[in-house]
């Protein structure tokens, strides 16, 4: 029996280590990326994308690191649990692959939805990596703290390739403004403002030099990257958060009443002369930089496939609309996406396709806070997932970012919603009631 013990426990250590291996490789292949520090003047690259493009290395990567989260997970007690609700997961990205068998460009847009479907999996697998969550915010802090050093060292000793030159084939307008490792300075803004939450979380759960450190460096990054929506949705997400975890009647009025509200100014603008007014009349770019030149040809290709819609992710950058009559008239033809998640979903996956998107990334994550206080789980975690998941659904009403599969952004959008339902329905284990981590600890001292 001692035998067998012994056994049993040093099959536990090892899949701990590969689990922290793991859980350390996915997080910096999204927030360090394989293909780090692209230069911008012999290479043209989306804005939305984390790794600068795909290449063979990316890829390569990625599928091993799938491979290797899925042998963590099999080998979870947890493993029934990943990515719930998995009938909605499921539902979502079978329609998904339907639309884009159907779609004028089948192949391409169902390569996209495996990786997106992959992606959304190591998502789900990400949070039973860590043994608990003293280990979490550990090597949360760890990959933060590795993060932001390569992006401080590319501004320093790599400036050509870490803040945008006016050589840049596109945007020289960007000249001079941050992007550390990333493609963009839009992206780059997104993941200081995504990092300074992680350095509240870790302040308040016991690192507090460390997150304090982690908060002033991602916001003096963010500042230098010029990201004007990304600085000003930093202290107004923290207190959207603070009334939607105090208050519970603000729930709905904040989740859906805000992004309701906000896509009907901006979408209004595009397509009513007197929405554009109310606009110019608050102060606001009615244009909100020329984004309603791209949602006016969104909605007219609507109008033609509501149902089916054009393939995940494949309407923009396609032969059909980049080789359109509509290039005689206006710019937008050649716009990466649609500037607008929710529009993104209703043009690329029709409005079934929508429905589903919303269920997932909005209603999951409300159902889920509102049985929070059911279960004693750590508060600055919950707090955490909401931020981000906060963030991402009103950054989406001006940005592509659901299903992105190499967005550092849409990786940690998918781990809050599958978090959130996680701390809703289970507890957390903790090392310091863990006798196994204290003799370890004990034999260790």
């Amino acid at each position: 029996m001692q035998a067998a013990a012994a056994w049993e426990h040093e099959r536990s250590d090892k899949h701990d280590k590969i689990r922290t291996l793991v859980f350390m490789a996915l997080f910096l292949f999204f927030w360090v990326t394989t293909n780090p520090f692209v230069d911008l003047a012999t290479v043209e690259v989306s804005g939305s994308n984390a790794t600068g493009g795909s290449n063979a290395l990316n890829q390569l990567t990625f599928l091993a690191l799938t491979v290797l989260t899925l042998y963590a997970a099999i080998t979870h007690p947890l493993r029934s649990r990943i990515c719930q609700p998995q009938w909605l997961v499921i539902a979502l990205f079978s329609w998904f692959l339907i639309s884009s068998s159907l779609s004028s460009h089948p192949i391409d847009a169902i390569k996209r939805t495996i990786l997106a479907i992959l992606t959304c999996a190591n998502a789900g697998m990400f949070l039973l990596l860590p043994r608990s969550e003293q280990q979490f915010s550990r090597l949360l802090m760890y990959g933060t703290a590795i993060a932001l050093g390569t992006a401080y060292f590319g501004v320093l000793f790599l400036p050509t390739l870490a803040i945008h030159q006016p050589t840049e084939l596109i945007e020289p307008m960007n000249a001079g403004f941050w992007r550390g490792q990333y493609s963009h300075k839009n992206l780059a803004a997104a993941v200081m403002l995504v990092a300074a939450f992680f350095g509240l979380y870790l302040r308040s759960v016991g690192w507090k030099k460390s997150g304090v450190a982690i908060i002033i460096l991602s916001v003096v990054f963010l500042l230098h990257t010029g990201g004007k929506s990304s600085t000003a949705m930093l202290p107004l997400i923290i207190a959207l958060q603070w009334i939607f975890e105090k208050f519970r009647w603000s729930r709905w009025p904040i989740a859906v009443g805000g992004i309701l509200a906000f896509n009907l100014l901006a979408l209004g603008a595009a397509l009513s002369e007197g929405f554009r007014d109310i606009i110019a009349s608050l102060g606001v770019d009615p244009t909100f930089t020329n984004r309603t030149d791209i949602w006016k040809i969104a909605f007219d290709a609507i109008a033609q496939s509501p149902l089916l819609g054009y393939g995940f992710q494949g309407f923009w950058q396609t032969t059909d609309i980049t080789q359109s009559s509509a290039g005689l008239e206006t710019w937008a033809v050649k716009a990466f996406n649609g500037h607008n998640a929710y529009v993104d979903a209703l043009l690329t996956t029709g409005i079934p396709g929508l429905i589903l998107t919303l269920g997932l990334v909005i209603f999951v994550p409300l159902r889920a806070v509102g049985r929070l206080g059911a279960f004693s789980n750590s508060p600055a975690l919950s707090r955490l997932f909401m931020r981000v998941w906060l963030y991402v659904i009103y950054a989406g009403c001006l940005e592509v970012i659901f299903f992105q599969s190499g967005s550092p952004i849409c990786f940690f959008l998918l781990v809050s919603i599958f978090g959130l339902e996680m701390q809703s329905r289970m507890n957390l284990v903790d090392d310091r009631k863990d006798d196994t981590w204290e003799r370890r600890h004990a034999s260790a001292v």
